[in-house]
């Protein structure tokens, strides 16, 4: 019996990492001599630099960039496969960064984010994955674009800095400098939104208020974004509200699409593409995935889904194992998992559940594997 197990990490107590360990230890106490593997994956959000580089090998490399609010930070990139690179622009634009008290994305930039660019470039690398959730900004890519050479010019033909205020302002876009190192790479933008760039549903008004945006905040970014698509689309030919996901990362999505000529693509699916999934099915006979609570956004683009529609196309089973159910937790079934089951094994407090983690993921995983025992003993 060959086992491989892909679980998401459990947000607060358990890593992907971990999760393999206790799986194989579960797996071949119940099996005995069983063939098991195990990869981390994530969704393209927070942690995704990390699952890749150590699925495949690959390393940190950290340097100096700017944060959201133009202070020097530390943040860090990977590299993998010689010649590919994976930022995340959580590491240098993300909310994180940005104390609770001091949100405001008026006042937030993606300069970082480019320069995590302009660095990889400077090492020679041309594969870049960009993965854009996680962000404290509204700035529609401007700090970015800035830092990779692009000027944003007001009335007076005085350079813009690039933060969210500054959208309103913005009159000329000048890409004569953009780094020419750019039309060499292939840029494979990591977005699981589909948000267009203005309106109701985009990235003011649907990501705004979690950015610390109050009303008057949305209605002045609003009108700033709406200044910079008619901007882009008069001087560049592009709408931006009819492109998906332009309005992920305040913004920056519609930066990359436009200017960098990225390739939109599903978080999960280029993560499952960079870590050779597909690959890793190859004599597989079962797969176990999970992630810390599932319900009805599981099925939108996150790992369990991705993962269980690339082992439906080879007709390999796929168990759930998950911290918690919530709301419609089995329409994931349609994608390619056959059942369901939770760590927990009684009444108890969040607290409590994060506490002991690892013992109730050990035993949940216990019983999984005896009832699929069951079922083998079943056909005999």
């Amino acid at each position: 019996m060959n086992l491989l197990f892909a679980s998401d990490s459990f947000k607060g107590s358990l890593t992907s990492e971990q999760t393999i360990k206790l799986l194989t230890k579960a797996a071949h106490e119940v099996f005995g001599d069983c063939e098991t593997s195990g990869v981390p994956v994530a969704d393209g959000g927070e942690g995704t630099v990390d699952t890749v580089i150590k699925a495949e090998k690959g390393e940190l490399v950290t340097c100096s960039v700017h944060g959201p609010g133009m202070e020097p930070i530390e943040a860090s990139y990977g590299v993998f496969n010689g010649d590919r690179a994976i930022i995340e622009m959580s590491a240098a634009s993300g909310l994180t960064l940005v104390p609770p008290d001091k949100r405001n994305p008026m006042n937030t930039t993606t300069y970082g984010t480019g320069e995590l660019i302009l660095r990889a470039l400077d090492r020679g690398y041309r594969n870049l994955s960009i993965a854009i959730g996680g962000s404290a900004t509204n700035d529609g890519g401007m700090g970015c674009l800035r830092a990779l050479g692009v000027r944003f010019l007001d009335e007076d033909n005085i350079e813009l800095t690039g933060f969210g205020r500054d959208l309103i302002k913005v009159c000329k876009i000048d890409t004569s400098e953009l780094d020419s190192r750019l039309k060499e790479c292939n840029i494979t933008v990591m977005c699981d939104v589909n948000n267009p760039l203005c309106g109701r549903d985009g990235a003011t008004h649907t990501f705004g208020p979690q950015k610390g945006a109050t009303p008057v905040i949305l209605n002045n970014l609003e009108a700033g974004m709406c200044n910079y698509r008619d901007i882009i689309k008069e001087d560049f030919g592009v709408d931006c509200d009819s492109i998906k996901g332009a309005g992920a990362a305040g913004g920056l999505g519609a930066a990359l699409f436009v200017f960098l000529n990225g390739t939109m693509k599903s978080g999960i699916e280029a993560v499952l593409d960079l870590i050779h999934f597909d690959e890793r099915l190859e004599g597989v006979d079962l797969v176990v995935t999970g992630e810390g609570r599932t319900d009805w956004q599981s099925c939108f683009g996150k790992v369990m889904q991705g993962v269980g529609l690339r082992a439906k196309e080879k007709n390999i089973p796929v168990l759930g194992l998950s911290g918690s159910l919530g709301r419609n937790a089995l329409d994931i079934c349609e994608y390619g998992i056959s059942s369901l089951m939770t760590t927990i094994n009684a009444p108890m407090s969040l607290d409590e559940a994060l506490a002991n983690a690892e013992s109730l993921y050990y035993e949940a995983a216990l019983r999984m594997f005896r009832l699929v025992k069951a079922g083998m003993d079943l056909k005999k």
